[in-house]
Parts: C-alpha cells; structure tokens; sequence
C-alpha cells in the first residue's frame, strides 16, 4: 500500500492547484457582495431564518412526508452554485420521495462577506455551526455531502457530532493533506512551518501573480468548459486572506485520529491524480490507506474527471449519490 506521504511527486500539482484555486480572488475589484454572487439565477430557493457570521444555508424545497434532509458543503472558495445539477437532480425524485436541501455558504467565500472568519480557522468553526444549525432546526439525521474543503468539514461534523447525521459522502478529499506536504511520517508539527510558508505566499501575493497562477493551472481543476467559468467567478469573490487561511487550517488538521468515530455509513468519490505518473492504482493505494481507520468506508473513483466531480461527470455523481442515498 502505498502511503501518503511516500507521494512527494504530487506535491506541485497540488500547489498549482490551489494557486489556480485562488488565483483570481485577489482582483479585489471583482470582490462583490453575495447578492451579485446569487444573481446566476433565481432557482426558488429561499434563506434560512439562521443567524451566524460563519455560514448562511440556502433552502431548496419543503419539509413533509417523505421528504428527507440533505446538506451539500462546497469547497475552498466556492459557492452553493456548485451544487445547481444535484439540486435539479434531487428535485427530480418521485412523489413521496423528495428532498429539503440545505446549501452552504460559508462566509469570505464567492462574495459572501467574511464576518466571524476573518480571522482564524474556518473549517472547523463552520463544522461547528452546521452541528447548530441541525440541532436548532431539528433536522432528523440529515444526509451531509461535502466537496474537498466540504468534505473535511464533514468527516469533522460526522466525527465531533456522530448522533447529528444520517450519512456522509466526501467527495475528492483525505483526512490529512498535510500529507502530501510533508513527506514520510508527516506530522501536524512537522507541515506546520511549510503551511505557515503557504499561507504567507497565498496571502500577501500581488493579483497579478493570482491572476497569472490562475490562467494556466485552473483548466486542470475542471474538465467542464462551460462550467469553468462560473467556478472562477466564485475564486474572483472570494476574500484572498479567508481562503489563505482556510487552506492553511487544511494542510494542518490530520482528522485521521478521529475517523473511528464516524459511525455513519461513509463513501468517497473521488478521481486520479492529474499527473501521468500517477496511476489510477496508486490513487486507489493512497485513497485505501488514507481511510484504513474508517470502519466500513465506502471508497469509488470516479474516472474521466478533475476535481470538481459534480461538474465534470454530473451523471456519475449523481448516480453515485442516488445508490449511497439508497442503502
């Protein structure tokens, strides 16, 4: 089995990938409030009647017999536009069979103000808020969904609040990518400096830079011409010192201590790494090994996609999704 850390080669893809991420955030002329961000459509969602400076959840459909609650997390410095296809997909289902769906807007990112995130972690508060959210809404297990960012704060959710949820569905994320930083025997302590290094670089780099960074790496994060354009509008919203900080609180949470208290059913979908020495099999490897301590998790690759899963095969993702929402 291959192990995390062994992977070193994939370090810069992985850098280049976050720097095409964010690379457009920093045009702070771009920056606008999330009204201008919600302005893609009116798609009959309405917000939720929950007061936090973290998140904002937007409401699809309501509450009755038969309906069920579904949470969709999007990821680093996007918006709950991601989620368009699923919400159209669950909306789909039978009579008697349908769905409440709660997306999340965390704030500092796709031109949400930041609020309470200014400063400090973001993920973990956020999983925090959700935990809220469902309890003050009294939510009935609801099944959670979280997309890289949104996938670690799911794993955090599943794992600090075991009785909140139903199920749980990572979608192309690992417990520590700290990981991927920090070579053979990677710690928290030991990914600390270069995450520290990061976040400086991330933080104080001129738009230009961003920009640039942006323009030739961002094609490899979504295969989905049409939908790239929206995924940077949302990175061009997003407040640059937000995101720096949210992904240097990702390079340093090893959440891998903690998934043997997940005890909801889990899967993971995920794709293989966007580098030709990496194959699928050693994706496969690295995904085993980095979920080993996670009781009966669920693991799928989904083929022929970058990162953003739900935009490159939405037919996969959803079919995925309806047989994980079934068992």
């Amino acid at each position: 089995m291959v192990r995390l850390g062994e992977i070193r080669i994939i370090n810069s893809q992985l850098l280049t990938g976050v720097i095409a991420a964010l690379g457009l955030m920093a045009n702070f002329g771009l920056v606008g409030d999330v009204r201008a961000q919600e302005a893609h459509g009116d798609h009959g969602h309405h917000h939720a009647a929950f007061e936090s400076d973290r998140l904002h959840v937007r409401v699809d459909g309501e509450p009755g017999p038969g309906v069920r609650e579904i949470i969709l997390i999007p990821g680093l410095s996007s918006s709950p536009e991601i989620w368009q296809g699923t919400v159209d997909h669950l909306a789909e289902a039978p009579r008697g069979e349908g769905w409440r769906i709660h997306r999340i807007h965390i704030q500092g990112f796709a031109g949400a103000p930041a609020e309470g995130n200014a400063e400090g972690p973001v993920a973990a508060p956020v999983a925090e808020e959700i935990a809220r959210y469902i309890a003050e809404n009294e939510l009935d297990r609801p099944v959670v969904v979280g997309h890289s960012m949104g996938g670690t704060i799911g794993m955090m959710l599943a794992a600090r609040h075991p009785d909140a949820i139903g199920k749980l569905m990572v979608v192309d994320m690992i417990p520590f990518m700290g990981a991927m930083f920090g070579g053979p025997g990677a710690t928290v302590e030991s990914v600390t400096p270069i995450a520290d290094q990061v976040y400086a670089g991330m933080a104080n780099s001129p738009p230009a830079d961003y920009q640039a960074a942006a323009a030739t790496t961002v094609t490899g994060m979504v295969n989905n011409d049409q939908a790239r354009p929206a995924v940077l509008a949302d990175t061009a919203a997003s407040d640059q010192r937000v995101s720096s900080a949210a992904y240097r609180e990702l390079i340093v949470t090893d959440l891998t201590p903690e998934l043997a208290r997940i005890t909801v059913s889990t899967e993971v979908l995920y794709v293989k790494f966007n580098d030709a020495r990496m194959t699928a099999e050693i994706t496969d490897s690295i995904y085993q090994g980095a979920f080993a301590t996670l009781p009966g998790v669920k693991l799928k690759r989904i083929d022929d996609s970058a990162h953003f899963i739900m935009l490159d095969q939405a037919a996969a993702f959803h079919a995925a999704l309806d047989a994980f929402v079934a068992e």
